[in-house]
């Protein structure tokens, strides 16, 4: 399994920014997916997370009624809206995937596949 993000950038704060991912390879082993932030000096952590099957997505609290998780079953994309940016959320944003059970979404450890990282900057 491969997966490609995009949409990183530069924004200002309250801006909006859609990050995308895109799953190639044996994408049907695959159960949840999963963006994962970090910031410079920080350790990895999750922010949103959802199943291929449809389970409703899981957000950290921190972006909660800001980010919006999607899965684009047609062509398996994953996708992140970001809304309403604040400079805190400035980090590099890897999507992850794996054949992990719905137990602890937001966990890295649980997922075996990761992508290269977008980064996102808000000022």
């Amino acid at each position: 399994v491969q997966l490609v993000e995009s949409g990183g950038g530069s924004v200002q704060a309250g801006g909006s920014l859609r990050l995308s991912c895109a799953a190639t390879g044996k994408t049907n082993v695959l159960n949840c997916m999963g963006w994962f932030r970090q910031a410079q000096g920080q350790e990895r952590e999750g922010a949103a997370a959802i199943t291929r099957g449809g389970a409703a997505p899981l957000y950290a609290d921190s972006v909660k009624d800001r980010f919006t998780i999607s899965l684009d079953r047609a062509d398996g994309t994953l996708h992140l809206q970001m809304n309403s940016l604040k400079p805190e959320v400035t980090a590099w944003y890897y999507c992850a995937s794996g054949s992990n059970r719905w137990w602890q979404p937001l966990r890295p450890s649980e997922y075996s596949y990761w992508g290269q990282g977008t980064q996102v900057t808000v000022s």
